[in-house]
């Protein structure tokens, strides 16, 4: 798993490719995520256009996360899920807690908080 992050007009956007399963590739997205909650103060938008497979460890850290995040009053966004992702996430019905944008603006704009 590769993980890229950039900052976008006070929003940290994390591009992630590969996989996100148990063991090593779950630890560094956690890492990543915890560095981003740690060093910054607004939200993440998560780009998961470059990941195909993300197993239930996966799924908990980006639940734990959002958590995370939601209880500090700052916002997660899901960019771009890959198909298969998508898919994981209406079947778990995680679509319905997880905000999902197709469009980098719209990710962003929320995250923000723009338009509330």
């Amino acid at each position: 798993m590769r993980v890229n992050r950039s900052e976008e007009g006070g929003v940290t956007v994390v591009e992630v490719e590969g996989t996100i399963k148990l063991g090593e590739s779950a630890q560094q997205f956690a890492k990543e995520l915890q560095q981003v909650f740690d060093e910054t103060a607004g939200g993440v938008v998560i780009d998961f256009a470059r990941i195909d497979y993300v197993d239930s460890t996966g799924i908990g850290e980006l639940v734990g996360y959002l958590q995370r995040f939601t209880r500090a009053n700052r916002r997660v966004a899901l960019f771009r899920p890959h198909h298969r992702l998508e898919a994981l996430l209406k079947l778990t019905r995680l679509e319905t807690i997880f905000p999902i944008f197709w469009e980098r603006e719209d990710a962003l704009r929320f995250v923000r908080g723009a338009g509330d």
